[in-house]
C-alpha cells in the first residue's frame, strides 16, 4: 500500500497519471493528471479515494468528475458547458477541476466548495438536499486531518487542507461575513487607476440633439392666441457598439469603451417570503448583474428581511471582484420580516461614505413584501409614511441618486416601492412573473450602463415682446417658469444613450403682420466620462403670420405628446377612483380617454404611440374587473406605467394581454440589447426556463419629423 501511495504522490508532482487504491476488492480509481488537467484534479481523485478507504463508500454521484475534466453529459443542467455558480466555461483544457452532483448538476469544484463553505447545502439549480458534498468527503480523508503524509504542508501549499479548516467553521465564517460591518462605510474598493481609461475614446463627437416643433407652421395674422402648443424634443448622443456587449466583459473591452464606470448599489429582499424558487431566480438575476459589469464598475449588495445586513463594501467587478460577489449571493438564505428603511438607510450610507466615486450611481432596490417595522398598519400606504421610509440625502430636486426599484409578486407594497422611486427620481417596475425577474434587471442595468448625459439643464427664452410662456408640461422633472412668462426652465438630470425626453411648452402668440419668432432654447449637460460641460443652442420657434387662414393639419408630434400626456392623466384619475373603491368610474375614465385618443389626428393615423396607449388602458381596465384582481396586479401595473410616463423611462409592467400592439415606446438600444442578452443568459436549457412574456416583437418609438 506504502509503495501504490509514494506512486501517487510522485505522479502528482510530475503531472503524470496516477492510481489510487479504491474501497472494496483493491481495485484502483484513474485520475488523470496530463494535459488538460490540473494538479488539483488529481488530488481530488486520489482525495476522494481515500475518503473511501476511512469512511463509509461515496455514492457515485456525490463525487463524480468527467474523465477529461470537460463537458458532462447532456444530462446535466450544465449541458451548456457553464458553471450554474460563475457562469464561467467548463470546457476541456481549462485546467478546473469539476464536481457533479447526486442530482446530476455540474459546477466548478472550487465553486462549489466555496458555496458549501457558507452553509449553502443544496443545488444552487434544483435546490436538491445533498446527502454528499464535497467539503465533506475531502474532510474525512484521514483521522488526522490529512491528504498523504506530509503534515507540515502550509494550506496555501495544499488548497484542499485550506479547504477542510475552513469548511470545519463554515458556519462561524456566514456569521461573521454579517456581523463584521464597520460603523463607516469608507472601505470601498479604490477606483482603477486612470493609467487604464488614457486610450478611452472620450466621445465619437456627437452631441445631445435639441428638435423644435410648433403646433400649427401659420397663424394668421389676425389671431392672438392664449394656448399655442411647442413640442420641445431631447435626444441624448447615441451609444457607441460596444456599451453593452457580451455576456462575459472581458478586462481590454475597458480601452475601447466611451461608457461611464458605475457605483451600484442593490438592496435584495431575502425575507421568509423570497424562500425557494423566488430566492434561486434572484440569485441568477444577481449573477447575470455581475457578469455584465466591468472591472471599472463597482458593485455592493445589502440584503435585508428583519434587519438589513451589507454583504460586502463597493467593490470593483475584476475576476476576483465577480468570483467573490457570486459566491456571497450564493451564500444566502432567507428568512424573517421586511425592513425596507433600514436596507435604504445602509444603502444610501454605502453611498455616502465611499472615499472614492464614480461618476454614475445608482440604487436598485427588490421586495416582494410590505415593510413591517417602520409603517404602522394604519397608516400604510399614505404618501407620508411612504415617504418616510425614504432617507433625506436622496431627497433633493436633482435626482443624482436614482434609486430603481422593483416590486415582485402580488404581495409587495407597490405605493411605498413607487414613492420611494418617485422621490428619489428613479423609476418602478412590476414584476408579476418569476420567470422575468431577470429581464427586468437587464433592462435596468442595460440603461444605467450606458449613461452619456448627466446635470442637463434646458432653459428656453421667449423672443418676441409680445409672447409668453404660460405652462411646461413634463412629467416629473422639475421647471420652473418666470413671473414675468419671458423665460423657462426645466432639469431633466441624466440620460442613458439614445434616450429622448419630450417637453410640450405652452405659450400666447400676439396678432402680428410678419413672421413671428417665439422663443429659443438652449442646453447644457455634463458628458459623464470627460467630465467636460458640453452648451448646445437650438435653432429659433417661429410661425409665418399669413393675412388669411391657411388650412394645414396639426403637427403630428405635438399631437402625440397631448395624447401621451392625457393618458397618463387619465391613469392618475382612475387609480385614484380605485383607491377609494370606484372601480365601475376608474373603468369609465379609462374607456373615455381611449375614445378620446382615437379621434386624435395622430392616431386616426396610424401612429404607434397611440396604439401602445390603447393596448395599455384596456389592460388596466381589465385588471379593474374585481376588487380582488385590483390588489393583486392593477394597482401595481397602473403605478408602473404611471412611473414609465413621468420620467419617460421604460419600466417592467407585469405582463400584457395584447403582445402585437403593446410597445415599449421608452425602451433604448442599450436596454434592448441587454434584455435579449438576459433571454440568452441561462444556466439552464432554455426550455426549462419560465416562458418570458416581455419577449415580444418591440416596436420603436417614431422618430419626430422635422417640419
Amino acid at each position: 500500500m506504502e509503495g501504490a501511495w509514494r506512486k501517487v504522490r510522485k505522479a502528482l508532482g510530475r503531472r503524470l497519471c496516477a492510481h489510487a487504491p479504491m474501497l472494496g476488492g483493491g481495485g484502483v480509481r484513474r485520475a488523470t493528471a496530463g494535459a488538460g488537467v490540473c494538479r488539483r484534479d488529481a488530488a481530488v481523485a486520489v482525495a476522494s479515494a481515500l475518503a473511501g478507504e476511512s469512511g463509509p463508500s461515496t455514492p457515485a454521484g456525490a463525487l463524480r468528475r468527467s474523465k477529461s475534466g470537460g463537458r458532462p453529459s447532456s444530462s446535466s443542467s450544465s449541458s451548456k458547458g457553464k458553471c450554474a455558480i460563475c457562469y464561467a466555461s467548463m470546457r476541456s483544457g481549462h485546467g478546473q477541476a469539476l464536481f457533479t452532483a447526486e442530482c446530476s448538476h455540474m459546477f466548478h469544484f472550487h465553486c462549489i466548495s466555496s458555496n458549501v463553505k457558507h452553509g449553502n447545502y443544496v443545488c444552487p439549480v434544483c435546490r436538491a438536499k445533498w446527502k454528499e458534498i464535497p467539503c465533506r468527503s475531502l474532510s474525512s480523508t484521514s483521522p488526522h486531518g490529512r491528504i498523504g503524509g506530509n503534515q507540515s504542508r502550509s494550506s496555501q501549499q495544499d488548497p484542499h487542507m485550506a479547504l477542510r479548516r475552513q469548511v470545519s467553521n463554515c458556519r462561524r465564517e456566514v456569521r461573521r461575513l454579517h456581523t463584521s460591518e464597520p460603523s463607516d462605510y469608507n472601505d470601498d474598493e479604490p477606483l482603477q487607476h486612470k493609467e487604464a481609461f488614457d486610450n478611452v475614446n472620450s466621445g465619437s463627437g456627437k452631441t445631445a440633439q435639441i428638435s423644435s416643433y410648433p403646433e400649427f407652421q401659420s397663424v394668421v395674422e389676425s389671431s392672438c392666441l392664449n394656448g399655442f402648443d411647442i413640442l420641445i424634443h431631447v435626444k441624448a448622443p447615441t451609444s457607441s457598439s460596444d456599451h453593452v456587449t457580451g455576456s462575459l466583459v472581458h478586462e481590454s473591452s475597458v480601452r475601447s469603451s466611451s461608457r461611464a464606470p458605475v457605483d451600484l448599489v442593490t438592496v435584495l429582499d431575502v425575507s421568509g417570503s423570497m424562500a425557494g424558487t423566488k430566492l434561486t431566480l434572484l440569485k441568477q438575476a444577481m449573477g447575470f448583474v455581475v457578469q455584465h459589469l466591468r472591472s471599472s464598475d463597482r458593485l455592493s449588495v445589502i440584503v435585508f428581511s428583519s434587519t438589513a445586513q451589507r454583504l460586502f463594501p463597493l467593490r470593483r467587478m475584476s475576476h476576483h471582484g465577480r468570483q467573490q460577489a457570486l459566491q456571497a449571493i450564493n451564500s444566502l438564505g432567507s428568512g424573517g420580516g421586511t425592513n425596507i428603511a433600514d436596507a435604504l438607510k445602509k444603502a444610501v450610507k454605502v453611498i455616502e461614505d465611499r472615499s472614492y466615486k464614480n461618476s454614475v450611481c445608482s440604487i436598485i432596490l427588490l421586495s416582494d413584501g410590505q415593510d413591517t417595522y417602520s409603517i404602522s398598519s394604519n397608516s400604510q400606504g399614505t404618501s407620508a409614511a411612504c415617504r418616510s421610509l425614504v432617507p433625506s440625502s436622496i431627497l433633493n430636486e436633482h435626482h443624482m441618486v436614482p434609486l430603481h426599484a422593483f416590486g415582485f409578486g402580488a404581495d409587495h407594497d407597490s405605493d411605498t416601492l413607487h414613492s420611494i422611486a418617485e422621490a428619489s427620481g428613479g423609476t418602478f417596475s412590476f414584476i408579476e412573473d418569476e420567470g422575468v425577474m431577470q429581464d427586468a434587471f437587464a433592462q435596468c442595468i442595460g440603461g444605467l450602463l450606458s449613461v452619456s448625459v448627466q446635470e442637463m439643464h434646458l432653459s428656453m427664452k421667449c423672443i418676441d415682446p409680445g409672447v409668453q410662456l404660460r405652462s411646461i408640461k413634463c412629467g416629473s422633472y422639475p421647471s420652473r417658469v418666470a413671473r414675468d412668462g419671458r423665460s423657462g426652465s426645466v432639469d431633466i438630470g441624466h440620460l442613458y444613450a439614445d434616450e429622448e425626453r419630450d417637453i410640450l411648452l405652452s405659450v400666447t402668440v400676439p396678432k402680428s403682420s410678419e413672421q413671428t419668432s417665439l422663443l429659443r432654447v438652449t442646453c447644457a449637460y455634463k458628458d459623464p466620462v470627460t467630465n467636460a460641460t458640453i452648451k448646445i443652442e437650438g435653432d429659433e420657434v417661429k410661425i409665418k403670420r399669413p393675412t388669411s387662414t391657411v388650412s394645414e393639419p396639426v403637427s403630428i408630434e405635438v399631437d402625440r405628446e397631448r395624447n401621451r400626456i392625457q393618458a397618463a392623466s387619465s391613469i392618475e384619475s382612475a387609480r385614484a377612483a380605485a383607491e377609494r373603491g370606484a372601480l365601475s368610474e376608474a373603468v369609465t375614465i379609462l374607456e373615455d380617454c381611449r375614445r378620446v385618443l382615437s379621434q386624435s389626428f395622430a392616431s386616426q393615423n396610424g401612429d404607434r404611440l397611440c396604439m401602445a396607449l390603447d393596448a395599455e388602458l384596456r389592460e388596466m381596465q381589465e385588471r379593474m374587473a374585481s376588487r380582488q384582481l385590483y390588489e393583486a396586479s392593477g394597482r401595481a401595473y397602473m403605478l408602473s406605467g404611471l412611473s414609465s410616463h413621468s420620467w419617460q423611462r421604460a419600466t417592467t409592467r407585469g405582463d400584457s394581454t395584447d403582445s402585437t400592439t403593446l410597445v415599449h415606446s421608452y425602451q433604448t438600444p442599450s436596454m434592448a440589447q441587454m434584455l435579449e442578452h438576459s433571454q440568452n443568459f441561462s444556466s439552464s436549457p432554455r426550455s426549462q426556463r419560465p416562458q418570458v412574456r416581455g419577449a415580444r416583437p418591440v416596436l420603436e418609438k417614431p422618430q419626430p419629423r422635422r417640419n
